[in-house]
């Protein structure tokens, strides 16, 4: 009860200053305060507002939200130390850090361009060849 009079004062105050902006011309400002205005009162018949009042004074809502806060510094440790790492995966052994294929022979050329084919196609796969060796492939 108490809550909601709250709200409905709340909301004809900001009616009043939005009136008293609408008289000094500045349309545009009242009329986002009266926009601003109205939410609390819109809450109040909705029924949220008896909802949050019942959910503030309740044990088991309270515990509700630590368990959702310990979620929370869960998820933001775990991207801390991930960010620390500089995003590298943990590796379970074996290979080297960052190696493609580790046991891949250096990259031979694939296909080669004939004698009497347009030189168009031999100056494609080379760019394709120069793409593949900065990958290390």
């Amino acid at each position: 009860m108490l809550a909601e009079t709250i709200c409905s004062a709340v909301s004809v105050a900001g009616l009043g200053i939005a009136a008293i902006m609408a008289y000094r011309k500045r349309f545009l400002s009242a009329a986002r305060t009266a926009a601003y205005a109205l939410v609390p009162l819109g809450l109040v018949m909705t029924g949220a507002v008896e909802w949050i009042v019942d959910t503030a004074f309740s044990p088991v809502a309270w515990a509700g939200f630590g368990v959702l806060g310990l979620a929370l510094l869960f998820f933001l440790s775990t991207r801390a130390v991930e960010r620390r790492r500089g995003g590298r995966k943990e590796t379970t052994g074996g290979a080297e850090r960052g190696a493609v294929a580790p046991s891949a022979s250096s990259p031979s050329r694939a296909v080669t361009a004939k004698p009497g084919a347009g030189s168009g196609a031999g100056e494609d796969f080379s760019d394709i060849e120069a793409i593949l060796k900065k990958h290390g492939i």
